[in-house]
């Protein structure tokens, strides 16, 4: 399981021009389920997320978490992160889970991020979406289980 956090003061996500999910402060997570994942997988990377401590405190050190600034995560399935591109020039993504099983933890991830008291709102799974944001810092981190 593959995830990019990025750090925001903002991000929405519109399907055919209509807003489905958006947040303030928080982290947009984008999330790539591989082959071979697990549901312990899953709530191994969402306890990572929740408490990776990427925002700043009084002194401007990375020292609070998700949880301890009160921000929401923003969670977007995409597969594409798990694109090898080391032959030719069209991605393969045979290492992509199938959707449905793709689909169940997706949703366990999300879970166990509200199960920690992170508030999580999401795209749609599968729909071709719109993902616009502020990248706070910026920052970006990429995670793997």
């Amino acid at each position: 399981m593959k995830a990019v956090i990025q750090r925001v003061s903002k991000a929405k996500i519109e399907v055919e021009n209509r807003a489905i999910s958006k947040i303030n402060s928080g982290l947009l997570i984008l999330l790539g389920i591989r082959k071979g994942d697990t549901q312990a997988n899953a709530k191994e990377l969402a306890e990572k997320c929740a408490n990776l401590r990427i925002f700043e405190d009084k002194k401007g050190k990375f020292d609070l978490s998700l949880k301890d600034v009160k921000g929401a995560a923003l969670v977007v399935s995409q597969f594409t992160l798990l694109a090898d591109t080391s032959r030719g020039r069209r991605p393969s993504f045979a290492d992509a889970e199938e959707p449905s099983k793709a689909k169940e933890l997706y949703e366990v991830f999300i879970s166990s991020l509200n199960t920690q008291g992170i508030p999580t709102r999401t795209g749609v799974f599968g729909a071709r979406m719109d993902v616009a944001l502020n990248n706070n810092g910026p920052v970006t981190i990429i995670m793997e289980v």
